[in-house]
């Protein structure tokens, strides 16, 4: 067993097909098809199942993924412990909530790439979960997930509070109960997102079903949405301030217990640190 034969089987378990791991790793079908068979062959079991779509791990498959992926993080590890002269740079890939990389971000970010030139900043947005599961997995750095976050391979770092408010469009009545708005369709991110999770427990906590419930892609779709009239929507206040400045939005005040929610920076316990990611939280401190 190498580190070829382990990337080999990492990226068809990824891909799900040896063809597609073939074109990734530009190797012929058939080079990837015998690493695989050696493999199992050395192992003495089966790791894929085959059918017409491509593959699929077996349990003993995704049990050796497990393994593969901390045996090839450790040798990045390793290389990056090695190499890193103490001087921020190359890739660092961080990732964040649309919200937080709207309003927080911009001047972080800007601040950052002042001081450190040289890092190769990337900045990937999703929901708190694929953040979470992300930095797991070790495609991010870091991330900027809401609390509450209890993983024990996981360091968080508090960086932000935040105020969330209903919003709805400029004409809207007030709001004083959750019986105001339960005919209305609530506008959300896809699940996995936080403050969708929150608005639904609020609705939940008082045995109201939402009438209905529509999925975005982006906060400027929520928010357009929102001051044409189509529904309501959950959002920190910063990420709307100029709207209600302008009146295109109008803000109604959550209860207090849903009212607040902090935004924290996490990393992997395991992992080192290197100097650009080092910094970055330094930025963050300051």
């Amino acid at each position: 067993m190498d580190l070829s034969t382990l990337r080999v089987f990492q990226t068809v378990a990824k891909l799900g097909s040896i063809s597609q791991a073939a074109r990734e790793l530009q190797y012929a079908q058939s080079n990837i098809t015998m690493k695989i068979q050696q493999l199992e062959a050395e192992l003495q079991t089966t790791l894929f199942y085959r059918h017409n779509r491509g593959t699929a791990l077996t349990a003993k498959g995704s049990l050796l993924l497990t393994y593969t992926e901390k045996i090839l993080n450790l040798i990045e590890v390793a290389k990056n412990v090695i190499n890193d002269d103490q001087t921020p740079k190359g890739p660092l890939i961080i990732g964040s909530m649309e919200t937080t990389a709207a309003v927080r971000l911009p001047a972080i970010f800007s601040k950052y790439l002042i001081n450190y030139p040289d890092v190769d900043l990337t900045l990937k947005t999703g929901s708190t979960e694929e953040n979470i599961l992300g930095v797991l997995q070790y495609e991010l750095d870091g991330a900027f997930v809401a609390e509450p976050i209890e993983h024990p391979d996981l360091i968080q770092k508090e960086v932000f509070e935040e105020e969330l408010v209903l919003v709805t469009d400029a004409i809207h009545p007030p709001i004083s109960s959750i019986k105001d708005i339960q005919t209305k369709t609530l506008l959300v991110f896809r699940t996995g997102c936080s403050y969708r999770e929150r608005l639904e427990q609020w609705f939940h906590q008082e045995r109201v079903i939402p009438k209905k419930i529509m999925e975005f892609g982006t906060l400027d779709a929520i928010i357009g949405c929102v001051s044409a009239g189509l529904g309501i929507s959950m959002v920190p206040q910063s990420v709307v301030e100029k709207q209600l400045q302008e009146g295109t939005l109008r803000k109604h005040l959550l209860p207090e217990e849903y009212r607040k929610v902090k935004t924290v920076f996490i990393y992997r316990k395991d992992k080192y640190v290197p100097s650009a990611l080092l910094k970055f939280l330094n930025v963050l401190s300051e």
